[in-house]
């Protein structure tokens, strides 16, 4: 299916770039419904202190995902680039050591997070009250480690070589037998919260074997060869470095997480933890346009970088950064008019209304910004800029929100917290801004003609690195 990458050099760009992003965002729309409605089935059955026990359990879960994104999303931008300069067995190289990396370390996860469970729920801000559903939640969400590790990871694989509409289908798969499974083990086995936990680790399992059985089909631009399994120390650090930044976002989401739970609890008491994974749940829902625009635009920039078709990195980028502007304008038009719409999915408390409706506007203020933070941090992993990705990754959560978190609250309370990211926001997009500016020459440049073999033009893949076109001169980090 070697024709499937070949596509993201040739199409135009606003037609690539929908047929990337749309499938993309309709499988995180997918997997955002099933959190809400895991929420809402959690809340009916269990009350408000099984929406906070998962809460204080999101930590751990967002460790694996940092886990499998910095080698899914290394791995992703490394491929898309070999395939873009015409190496299939280099990509499939680094295809094979994904896969070992992912299962090494997920196995090793799980080990480790049953081995100490209670201490790392107490650490996460459990208190007397909440721990033994959290505990009841993550005992049984850890032994689905390997498998939504690999299947987060093969995610970011399938995307990297174009095939939107197959990592949609995954996302889908998983988060439609998530909806199917959870009120039958929840109400129908009479599981409670243990029944949620059960009902995703199902669903994870047969998505990962679904995934097995796509790049063993031969419908994959990739070949799975035993003999790539064996670890590639120069490749590793390719993966690691440029995933660097995915892993750094999400263990800044942890730490984030926890400190957030830590403050809401001494300022809020549970009801705060609850109102914030409620939020958080929306947060994930309404965000998801953007992201997915951010996910079609690293395979095209990555590829295209990778061939030398620098007007169409320039291109893409300017395009996705319009889309990502608008639909953060809509986002905060609907979350300030309706804040109480959003609430009311998860339930009717008059004091969850009240706090919910304070939090959610302070918290959506600037979401208009998130879109050219997302974006930019997108296109440098995309373009192998480990640095730079890494500290835009870093930046809103741990450079900004984190000190935020402690510098605010002891003059403002729990308004402190809520005002903690909106400030965060307006900085991360202030360094986003330096980062675009520092690399103008790369991202507008439009002068650029493409390189002799364009896949446009006449010519095999081999010509695609027969030009005379120089990379653009940007920094190197």
């Amino acid at each position: 299916m070697k024709i499937q990458s070949e596509r993201l050099g040739k199409e135009p760009i606003p037609k690539l770039l929908a047929r990337l992003s749309i499938p993309a965002m309709v499988g995180m729309f997918v997997m955002a419904l099933y959190n809400v409605v895991d929420a809402i089935f959690i809340a009916r059955s269990v009350g408000t202190i099984g929406v906070a026990a998962v809460s204080i359990a999101f930590p751990v879960q967002l460790i694996v995902m940092s886990i499998a994104g910095a080698i899914g999303i290394g791995g992703a931008s490394v491929i898309s680039r070999r395939l873009g300069a015409q190496k299939t067995e280099e990509a499939n190289r680094v295809f094979g050591n994904v896969i070992s990396m992912v299962l090494m370390v997920s196995l090793a996860g799980v080990i480790a997070g049953l081995s100490f469970i209670e201490p790392l729920l107490y650490v996460f801000g459990a208190s007397e009250t909440i721990l033994p559903y959290a505990r009841d939640y993550l005992g049984i969400i850890l032994f689905g480690t390997v498998f939504f590790a690999f299947g987060f990871s093969m995610n970011n694989i399938v995307r990297s070589e174009g095939n939107a509409k197959m990592a949609m289908l995954t996302m889908v798969i998983s988060a439609g037998l998530n909806m199917l499974l959870t009120p039958v083990f929840i109400f129908g086995f009479g599981w409670g919260i243990k029944g949620a936990a059960g009902a995703t680790v199902l669903a994870q399992a047969i998505t990962a074997l679904y995934l097995v059985y796509y790049f063993k089909s031969g419908k994959s631009s990739l070949t799975f060869k035993p003999a790539n399994l064996r670890p590639d120390l120069g490749l590793l650090k390719q993966i690691f470095a440029i995933g660097s930044s995915a892993f750094a976002h999400q263990v800044a989401g942890s730490i984030m997480f926890v400190i957030a739970n830590h403050m809401l609890v001494t300022h809020g008491g549970d009801l705060a933890v609850a109102v914030f994974g409620m939020i958080h749940r929306i947060i994930m829902f309404t965000i998801l346009p953007m992201l997915g625009i951010m996910q079609g635009t690293a395979p095209i920039v990555g590829y295209n970088y990778g061939a030398q078709l620098y007007q169409r990195v320039s291109e893409t980028i300017k395009l996705a950064y319009k889309v990502s502007t608008l639909i953060g304008l809509v986002v905060f038009a609907l979350v300030m008019t309706f804040p109480h719409l959003f609430l009311r999915i998860f339930t009717n408390d008059p004091e969850v209304l009240e706090m919910g409706t304070t939090a959610l506007r302070f918290i959506f203020a600037l979401c208009m910004t998130i879109g050219i933070q997302m974006v930019t941090g997108g296109v440098f992993q995309a373009l192998g800029k480990a640095r730079a990705a890494l500290i835009l990754s870093m930046a809103r959560q741990v450079l900004f929100l984190i000190p935020l978190l402690f510098i605010l609250p002891p003059f403002w309370g729990l308004t402190g917290i809520w005002l903690a990211f909106p400030l965060a926001d307006l900085l991360a997009f202030c360094l986003a801004l330096f980062y675009l500016y520092r690399y103008k020459n790369l991202f507008f440049n439009q002068n650029q003609e493409p390189p002799a073999g364009h896949l446009q033009h006449q010519g095999s893949p081999a010509d695609l690195h027969k030009g005379t076109v120089q990379k653009p001169s940007v920094p190197s980090a």
